[in-house]
């Protein structure tokens, strides 16, 4: 009885050293596994936050370059309100900041005053593309 404990407890002892080493074979992969998600998370996110900040930086230019704009119509709308040779009240000075555009609407009494208009807004607006979209109608 006593051999067939000892044989029992023999028998007993090596499984239980099998299957810690097979849980042990089986958890080393699995930990691998969360390592490798765990950089593989951490890449993600690192990545992301530079797309953001990239975003965030070209929103910044972008905003800047609309600020650009803005001040190139005021620039604009100021110099031909300033000027006598041309009238001004019906002229509408819009600026597209992506296409670096100045854009001249609206009416003017003669052919004269539309060419004059776009001078005075090529002058101003350097940098810019000048369009003249001004009509010409008798006052």
């Amino acid at each position: 009885m006593t051999r067939m404990s000892t044989t029992s407890r023999i028998v007993a002892a090596l499984a239980a050293v099998a299957v810690t080493a097979a849980c042990s074979d089986r958890a080393e992969p699995d930990t691998n596994a969360a390592t490798r998600d765990a950089a593989n998370a951490a890449e993600r996110a690192g990545n992301a936050v530079a797309d953001a900040a990239k975003d965030a930086g070209n929103a910044v230019m972008d905003g800047g370059r609309a600020a650009d704009a803005a001040v190139e119509t005021m620039d604009v709308k100021m110099a031909l309100s300033a000027d006598t040779r041309v009238d001004a009240s019906n002229i509408n000075v819009d600026t597209d900041h992506v296409t670096k555009t100045v854009t001249l609407n609206g009416r003017v009494p003669s052919a004269e005053q539309k060419v004059v208009a776009e001078d005075i807004a090529r002058a101003k607006a350097t940098g810019y593309t000048v369009r003249n979209a001004l009509v010409v109608t008798a006052p």
